[in-house]
């Protein structure tokens, strides 16, 4: 059985969860409740698009996108 993919989401939690700094460090970084932190690693919550961009700079996270389009010759 294929194995399932990660959201986006699901990577940067794994990240958070692997980078040896605590979630209060994370939160005052983002400027941001530990609530609101708590929140989006459960799943229960999301960041805006600013904060998950200011998080990727914290931890040093490249997103990179794949083209998912074919585009006709």
């Amino acid at each position: 059985m294929a194995k399932k993919r990660l959201t986006f989401t699901d990577e940067i939690r794994d990240v958070i969860d692997t980078c040896g700094m605590t979630r209060y460090r994370i939160a005052k970084e983002l400027a941001i409740s530990e609530s609101l932190l708590s929140r989006f690693m459960s799943g229960k919550g999301g960041l805006s698009m600013e904060k998950l961009d200011t998080l990727a700079e914290f931890l040093g996270i490249h997103v990179a996108t794949g083209n998912r389009l074919k585009l006709k010759d």
